[in-house]
């Protein structure tokens, strides 16, 4: 992933390799941003259009809970930052909040192999989420 700022306008482009442009933000969306952010922010959302009474069976992620782990959880690895100084460093202290952990959840760590991770996701309806 490589991501770069246009030193002139002050323009950001996210690329996930050579030429492949996944984003461009012109620098007024964000001018906030002009300097520094405090904090990088994930989030995933499901919405329930239907009455209230029951909660939605839509799967987040792949419909798996975080505790299954590998090969059936959902999962972000190797999350890093851009720091003061445009070096790129590992993400840490995360904080994790699921709104509603029977329907969907979230379990993070941090190791040498994938850095830092989180597992994410969940079956939506299900016995713990009526």
């Amino acid at each position: 992933m490589i991501w770069k700022q246009d030193p002139k306008h002050g323009h950001w482009w996210l690329e996930l390799g050579p030429g492949v442009v996944v984003g461009y933000w012109p620098s007024g969306l964000f001018t906030h941003l002009a300097h520094h952010a405090r904090m990088v922010q994930f989030g995933g959302e499901v919405v329930n259009t239907r009455p209230p009474g029951s909660h939605t069976a839509t799967q987040m992620g792949s419909g798996h809970f975080p505790g299954e782990g590998f090969d059936r959880a959902a999962y972000f690895r190797n999350l890093q930052v851009v720091d003061w100084d445009n070096s790129i460093i590992r993400a840490s202290g995360l904080k994790l909040l699921a709104d509603h952990p029977g329907c969907y959840d979230i379990q993070g760590g941090s190791n040498g192999r994938w850095g830092t991770y989180f597992y994410y996701g969940g079956p939506g309806r299900n016995v713990k989420c009526p």
